[in-house]
């Protein structure tokens, strides 16, 4: 999850960067390490849900939130915690974000009910929220030239790595020392990094830039007012009020938020980037794979273990090609994009998923998972992983130099909301498969998972421009 950070240099700037600093790769190699727990933990937590549940008395809400807390906070703090670290400075911002998020993840481990683990996970996303985007930051003003290509390389591999390494330790930690463990893993390697980075990575002096704390508040309460309604419905239905309200209430702080932004004369996010077509792509796409893609780790988890009767360890190996074929998709996009251009390849992608998505539709108690779940999640996975990079190269390949930093921290905040409201609309389709122990309401929501993947095909179609991505070397997206 790679956030907002100044774009690459012009060519006359290649004269004037600072001397090349002999401790940068070692940096990189810490960065990425930071970068990468970050990751791991929208995924690792997936295979735990169902031994957290038990421990703590969690029902389907609480479960939901699981998820969805660490993802908002992440995802509505990410652009404030870009601009705090050009306010405080990049390698000051980083530090205190991996405090925060190694601290939070030794309270989440310790928790004991679900107030505290959820707070804890809050605690984790605010932490990611400033390290991230620093991190990044610290990358692109370290590396120049053909050096920063590579290291930007080296940052964008991390997010498939985390997405499926994080199933597979998940089910490891989770069969093995228990569930808590998916947290406390992060305690010695934050403390290992926040003794070593402060000696690779160089302060530099901050750069003044203006706060929009009610904008990043106002974008972050609407979006959890969102999935708070969501998530209701599950239980009392579309037409409570406890579902009304809060879509409501998500609604007009997303109108408020809209305001302030054209009113403020530093905004969190520029709204008229929507106006450019490739950007508004960028972030459909984005906002569709993620939701989807986090959507079938959560209902294929609970999915093998509520009612498949699979251990963490088995339902992690399950998951593993999942997260290998994302990985292949992506792969083949990245040439796909620059041979047959955007809107092709955003198509087929999303249409490879609706297609992977249908036999998930007839999900049953028996049969066998590796003829039926599987391979349906695999290839719909392979598909999400093409959509992924089309966002990407969409969004800030087809824009002007100067707006690729901008774009990126747009994108990749429709990174994290799509993964909160994914889990928190499965969620609520598949509540009486929870309740009931039935895969009834796993089929139901695997069937909106699919209809979703075709809508976003039609709707595509459409949106994304024409032509083939020529890439500037701005900032890369996860």
């Amino acid at each position: 999850m790679t956030h907002s950070a100044a774009g690459a240099p012009h060519a006359a700037e290649h004269d004037r960067h600072p001397p090349t600093d002999p401790r940068r790769w070692a940096a990189l190699a810490l960065i990425c390490l930071a970068q990468f727990m970050l990751i791991l933990d929208v995924t690792v937590v997936n295979v735990a849900l169902p031994d957290m549940a038990a421990d703590l008395d969690l029902g389907r809400e609480a479960l939901t939130w699981v998820v969805t807390a660490y993802t908002l906070c992440f995802g509505g703090l990410m652009l404030l915690g870009g601009r705090l670290a050009d306010a405080l400075g990049a390698r000051r911002t980083m530090l205190a974000g991996l405090a925060l998020f190694t601290a939070a993840s030794l309270v989440t481990g310790l928790a004991g009910n679900g107030t505290t683990l959820l707070g804890g996970r809050i605690g984790q996303g605010v932490g990611a929220a400033l390290l991230s985007p620093a991190a990044l930051s610290l990358v692109t003003t370290t590396f120049h030239g053909a050096e920063r290509n590579k290291a930007l390389g080296v940052w964008a591999a991390i997010g498939g790595t985390g997405s499926a390494a994080g199933v597979l330790l998940g089910g490891v930690l989770t069969d093995g020392p228990g569930w808590q463990w998916v947290f406390y893993i992060n305690v010695p390697v934050g403390l290992l990094l926040l003794g070593a980075l402060p000696a690779l990575v160089p302060a530099r002096p901050p750069r003044p830039a203006r706060l929009d704390v009610p904008g990043a508040l106002l974008v972050t309460a609407g979006t959890a007012a969102l999935i708070y309604g969501l998530v209701e419905a599950g239980d009392v239905g579309w037409a409570d009020a406890s579902t009304l309200l809060p879509l409501a209430g998500a609604a007009v702080a997303y109108m408020v938020f809209a305001a302030v932004e054209r009113a403020t004369s530093a905004p969190l996010m520029d709204l008229r980037m929507f106006t450019r077509r490739p950007v508004l792509a960028g972030a459909f796409l984005m906002l569709v794979a993620t939701a989807l893609l986090v959507a079938f780790f959560f209902l294929g988890s609970v999915y093998l273990q509520h009612i498949r009767g699979f251990s963490p360890l088995r339902t992690g190996l399950v998951f593993l090609p999942v997260a290998v074929a994302t990985g292949i998709g992506a792969h083949l996009a990245s040439r796909l994009v620059g041979r047959i251009g955007s809107r092709p390849t955003a198509v087929a992608g999303l249409a490879v998923t609706a297609a992977g998505t249908v036999p998930l539709t007839r999900l049953t108690e028996s049969g066998s998972v590796y003829a039926g779940l599987l391979p349906g999640v695999v290839v719909a996975s392979l598909g999400i992983g093409a959509v992924f990079v089309t966002a990407t190269t969409t969004a800030l390949a087809m824009v002007e130099h100067r707006e690729a930093g901008v774009a990126s921290g747009v994108v990749n905040t429709f990174h994290e909301v799509g993964g909160s409201i994914g889990v928190a609309v499965a969620s609520t389709v598949a509540a009486s498969g929870f309740e009931r122990g039935s895969a009834d309401g796993f089929a139901d929501a695997f069937t909106v998972c699919a209809v979703a993947a075709a809508a976003g095909a039609v709707v595509a179609l459409g949106l994304v421009p024409r032509g083939k991505p020529q890439w500037t070397g701005g900032p890369h997206a996860h």
